[in-house]
């Protein structure tokens, strides 16, 4: 399955984003989905996972309340809403998906799409 990420750009803190995955493939139903960051001289971290049927999240601490992730099997995506934007969510942000578990770590994904820049000034 190939993954295509978008979305991205530069907001003010306090601001919102929503970031979109969308999947090649049509059977993007079976696979579990997640978004990670990386900030520069960082590594990639956890941000949100979704199960395979949308019913189930999972969210890192430092976005839960402010990060919603969601997904549209009819349209293979899934998206990304972030509001209340700091200037530490400033990463470029990978979609990721796994046929057979939630990836919440880099290891976990075998599918990765490329990045899409998020910049939140001050």
């Amino acid at each position: 399955v190939q993954l295509q990420a978008s979305g991205g750009g530069l907001v003010q803190a306090g601001g919102s984003l929503t970031l979109s995955c969308a999947s090649s493939g049509r059977m993007f139903r079976g696979y579990f989905g997640a978004w990670f960051r990386q900030a520069p001289g960082k590594e990639r971290e956890f941000v949100a996972a979704v199960s395979k049927g949308g019913e189930f999240t999972y969210y890192a601490d430092a976005v839960k309340g402010r990060f919603t992730i969601s997904r549209d099997n009819g349209k293979n995506t899934v998206d990304l809403q972030m509001n209340s934007l700091r200037p530490d969510d400033t990463a470029v942000y990978y979609c990721a998906a796994d046929p057979v578990r939630v990836c919440r770590a880099p290891g976990d994904c075998m599918y990765w799409g490329q990045g899409t820049q998020v910049t939140v000034s001050s």
